[in-house]
């Protein structure tokens, strides 16, 4: 019986573990394995390769891929899907940045002033 306590990480729970072949990446997002392959080439998703040199895909990178999908779905042209990812991805960093720079320099203060 394996010791009490906490779980070691599994790779299923890793958003990061690239655990998807291209083949079974494009059926989850309804696309093609050449779509996939444009994104990697305007860089916005860079998959792992196996020892092989097949393509591996995480969790993480499908949801960018799906998101890429529903602009390229709409109308706009795949490298400005990708751009726009992108820049969605550096903006939402900035702002958590931001927040915790905020939050850091509210504590000092706070307790400076009471």
């Amino acid at each position: 019986m394996p010791p009490a306590g906490p779980r070691p990480v599994d790779n299923l729970d890793d958003d990061d573990y690239p655990a998807y072949t291209m083949g079974r990446a494009a059926e989850m997002l309804g696309t093609t394995p050449a779509f996939l392959r444009t994104l990697g080439e305007h860089r916005l998703i860079t998959p792992l390769r196996s020892q092989g040199g097949h393509r591996r895909y995480s969790r993480y990178q499908l949801r960018i891929a799906a998101r890429a999908r529903e602009l390229v779905d709409r109308g706009t042209p795949i490298e400005a899907a990708c751009r726009i990812v992108i820049l969605e991805d550096q903006l939402e960093e900035a702002q958590r940045i931001n927040e915790q720079l905020r939050t850091r320099g509210e504590e000092p203060q706070s307790k400076t002033s009471a």
